[in-house]
């Protein structure tokens, strides 16, 4: 099915070919074909009011290059709303799509970040460690201290050592005082204590 192009009225203002374009795009976002799907993802990343049909296509689409391209969208589309969608797919089974999810909000700090201290405490332990590798990339002002945060407060040891890499990379001076008692917390443990003392060595520059 062709698209039709949206027509400008003399006036600036968008005419009712815009709406038909945008049915005709919906309509193909569920196409048998990949092609026409993906074809129709990548055009509605100019349609913001879009956003919400390319995440719930997300929940059915199978083929790894529409998947691709209605992240890309997504991406360009980012907004909090979209993100706080994205986020349910951290509890997928299906790995693909999960550590796509987590890729799509890696790009989009300033959407992701009023959701993160909600993930950084949910009950499930690997929503936790999710966030936690979320966080670590987004080069956030908040992000050592939110990190710190988690490893004061955090028991599961896997939560811990992910925010003790994700300090590694992205922690100052301050942290070290919180991951030094994380270490009597976890004694008997030789891949904490590893991680721990790798991390600070690479705070102080060592």
């Amino acid at each position: 099915m062709g698209l039709v192009r949206a027509e400008t009225a003399r006036d600036g203002s968008s005419g009712p070919a815009d709406n038909r374009h945008l049915t005709d795009l919906l309509s193909d976002l569920a196409a048998p074909a990949p092609g026409t799907r993906r074809a129709a993802a990548r055009d509605l990343a100019d349609h913001p009011e879009a956003a919400m049909a390319l995440c719930e296509r997300l929940e059915v689409e199978t083929a790894p290059s529409v998947r691709a391209m209605i992240f890309t969208a997504l991406i360009k589309l980012q907004t909090p709303a979209v993100a706080r969608r994205l986020a349910r797919f951290l509890r997928s089974d299906d790995a693909q799509l999960r550590n796509a999810a987590i890729e799509a909000l890696q790009e989009m700090p300033a959407a992701i970040a009023p959701h993160l201290q909600e993930l950084l405490t949910d009950d499930d332990s690997d929503i936790r460690i999710f966030a936690v590798t979320i966080l670590g990339t987004l080069r956030l002002t908040c992000a050592p201290d939110w990190l710190v945060e988690v490893i004061r407060r955090e028991s599961h040891i896997n939560v811990c050592s992910a925010a003790v890499d994700a300090l590694a990379e992205i922690g100052g001076p301050e942290a070290i005082e919180d991951l030094e008692a994380l270490l009597d917390r976890f004694p008997g443990d030789s891949f904490m204590k590893f991680a721990i003392e790798t991390t600070i060595r690479r705070i102080r520059g060592q």
